[in-house]
C-alpha cells in the first residue's frame, strides 16, 4: 500500500487560497488503511457568501461569460492538457481518498474526465438555436443563448474528480461562474482541479470551491438568493432537501440521484457475455455507482446456468491493496458503508434469500483497518424485498427468474428509480421493444455501464431530472432569450386600436 501523503488543502474563493477554518478542519482518511491523507477547512455560511459574491462579481464584470466561445474553449483545452499531465498524481490522490483501485482511477476516470472537458469545450462553439427569421411578417426574431449566471454544484464521493468535471464542464463552457462543494469524504482532487483551472487561465472568481458539511455548505448554496442554479449528484433524499431549499428562490434545479438498475437476461442471450457484463456492472467501484447492475432478471430456462457462471466470476475477483495492479476490487468508501452493506445482506438472508457467493467482510493481510467487502451474489429474494427495491451501494447483486418478456419489463420497471437499465438478447426486435418500454434514462443492449461524452446521462422518476454530458447538458446551464426587431418603422401599428382608437376600416 502506498504511503498516504498528509497535506492541508485550502478552499479556493475568488482565485485565492482560503485556509481560515472557523469551524475547524475536516480530516480525509484512507478507507484502506485508516491513515490521514489530508485535511480541508470545515467551511460555513460566510464562506458560501464569499464564494457566491465572487462568482456574481465575475458574472457582472463579464470576465468569463463575455469572452467568445473560442477563447473559453481554449482555456478548457489547456485544462484538459493539465489533467493529462498530472493524471498519475491525480489518480493516486483519488485512490488514497476513495480506496478504489488505482487502475480504475488512472485508466478510466482520468482519461474520460479529460475527454469530457474537450467535448464540452468544442460543444459550446455550436450550440443549437433558431436562426433569425420573420414569424409575424413585420418582425425579425432571433434566439440568444446566454449563461444562466451563478451555478452551484454539489458532487458525490464515489467519483469525486469525474463528477466535478460533469458539473463544471458545461457550466464553464457556457460562460457561467461556479461555486462547487465536493463531498466531505473526498474533497482533495476537486481542489486540485480548481488549482489546475487557474493555471489554465480561468479568471479568478469563475470557479470557487467551498469545503464543508452538506447540511451547512450545501444547504446554504441551495438556499442562496444569488445562486441561479443548483446541481446535485447524490441520493434521492438529499435531492428532495436541495429541491425544497431551492424552491424559496425558484432557482433552477438539476438532480442526478440514485438508481436500482435492472439487467434483463433473455433465453437467447450470450450467457458468457451476460455473466461477465453483470460481474463488471455490479462490482465497478465496489458497486458504489448509481448505474451499477443491481437486479438481474434471468429467464427461467437459463437462470441456473447464469447464476453458476456469475458466481464463478464473482469468486475470481481479487480483493486487496488498491495500488496493487493485480487488485480488481479495493475498499468501499468507509467502514460505516461496509456496515450498511452488510446490514442489507444480513436482512436479506434473514428474510429467506440465499447467499450464493460472498456475503461478508473481507480480511486483507496487512490492511486490518480496510473497508473491504466481498462480492456478493444473492438468489431467492422476492420482488418486494428490501434487497431488490432499495439502493445498497455496495458489491451486491441479486438474481431473480422470469418466464415471459412482458413479465421481465414489468419487474424491471417496478422501482421508484429510473436511471439505467440493460437488456441482453440476440433478437433485434426484442431489444428494440425493451428499449422502448424500459422506464429509464439510459438503456443499453448487450452491455452495461458504458457512457460517451457525446451522449446524455440522466434519469427519470426519483433518479432526478436534467442531463449530464452531451450537448443536452447545455440546456441546464444556458437560458434562451427571444430578441425581436420591428421592421416597418411605422409609429402606428395595426394592433394599437385594441388599447386606443377605433378598429381600422378595411
Amino acid at each position: 500500500m502506498a504511503v498516504a501523503a498528509q497535506l492541508d488543502l485550502p478552499m479556493l474563493i475568488d482565485g485565492r487560497a482560503v485556509t481560515d477554518a472557523k469551524r475547524g478542519w475536516i480530516e480525509v482518511r484512507s478507507p484502506a488503511t485508516g491513515e490521514l491523507v489530508g485535511r480541508v477547512p470545515d467551511g460555513d455560511v460566510s464562506d458560501v457568501d464569499a464564494a457566491v459574491g465572487a462568482a456574481r462579481t465575475a458574472v457582472r464584470d463579464g470576465r468569463w461569460g463575455s469572452r467568445p466561445p473560442s477563447e473559453r474553449a481554449a482555456v478548457l483545452g489547456r485544462l484538459a492538457d493539465l489533467i493529462d499531465r498530472d493524471a498519475d498524481d491525480l489518480a493516486r490522490l483519488e485512490t488514497l481518498q476513495t480506496g478504489s483501485t488505482y487502475k480504475l482511477r488512472r485508466d478510466s476516470d482520468l482519461a474520460f474526465a479529460s475527454d469530457n472537458i474537450r467535448f464540452f469545450a468544442g460543444a459550446a462553439r455550436h450550440l443549437e438555436g433558431k436562426a433569425a427569421a420573420e414569424y409575424t411578417g413585420s418582425h425579425t426574431s432571433m434566439i440568444r443563448r446566454e449563461p444562466v449566471g451563478v451555478c452551484a454544484a454539489v458532487t458525490p464521493w464515489n467519483y469525486p474528480f469525474w463528477m466535478a468535471i460533469w458539473k463544471i464542464g458545461p457550466a464553464l463552457a457556457a460562460g457561467n461562474a461556479v461555486v462547487l462543494k465536493p463531498a466531505s469524504a473526498t474533497p482533495l482532487t476537486t481542489i486540485r482541479l480548481a488549482e489546475l483551472a487557474l493555471e489554465a487561465g480561468l479568471p479568478p472568481g469563475v470557479l470557487n470551491v467551498v469545503t464543508g458539511r452538506g447540511d451547512v455548505v450545501g444547504a446554504a448554496m441551495a438556499a442562496h438568493p444569488d445562486v441561479d442554479l443548483i446541481s446535485l449528484t447524490g441520493d434521492a433524499e438529499t435531492g428532495r432537501r436541495i429541491q425544497a431549499l431551492a424552491a424559496a428562490t425558484l432557482k433552477r434545479v438539476h438532480l442526478e440521484l440514485g438508481g436500482k438498475a435492472p439487467f434483463i437476461v433473455h433465453d437467447d442471450a450470450d450467457l458468457e457475455a451476460a455473466a461477465r457484463g453483470a460481474t463488471a456492472g455490479a462490482l465497478i467501484n465496489g458497486g458504489q455507482d448509481c448505474t451499477a447492475a443491481t437486479r438481474v432478471y434471468a429467464h427461467r430456462s437459463v437462470f441456473a446456468a447464469f447464476v453458476r457462471r456469475t458466481a464463478e466470476l464473482f469468486e475470481s475477483v481479487r480483493i486487496g491493496d488498491p495500488f496493487d495492479p493485480a487488485t480488481d476490487l479495493g475498499t468501499l468508501i468507509s467502514r460505516a458503508q461496509v456496515d450498511r452493506v452488510d446490514g442489507f445482506v444480513t436482512r436479506a438472508r434473514e428474510a429467506g434469500a440465499t447467499i450464493v457467493s460472498g456475503g461478508a467482510r473481507a480480511a486483507i493481510a496487512g490492511l486490518p483497518n480496510g473497508a473491504f467487502y466481498r462480492p456478493t451474489l444473492i438468489i431467492g429474494a422476492t420482488q418486494d424485498s428490501e434487497i431488490v427495491q432499495r439502493e445498497v451501494f455496495g458489491p451486491v447483486l441479486v438474481v431473480l427468474p422470469f418466464d415471459a418478456d412482458d413479465e421481465a419489463i414489468a419487474l424491471a420497471n417496478d422501482t421508484p428509480f429510473g436511471l439505467a437499465a440493460s437488456v441482453w438478447t440476440r433478437d433485434v426486435r426484442r431489444a428494440l421493444e425493451a428499449a422502448r418500454r424500459l422506464d429509464f434514462g439510459h438503456v443499453q443492449v448487450n452491455d452495461h455501464l458504458m457512457v460517451a461524452s457525446e451522449m446524455p446521462h440522466g434519469g427519470f422518476k426519483q433518479s432526478g431530472f436534467g442531463k449530464d454530458m452531451s450537448a443536452y447538458s447545455f440546456e441546464e446551464y444556458t437560458r434562451v432569450k427571444h430578441v425581436m426587431f420591428e421592421l416597418s418603422g411605422a409609429a402606428e401599428k395595426p394592433w394599437h386600436y385594441t388599447i386606443f382608437g377605433d378598429k381600422p376600416v378595411s
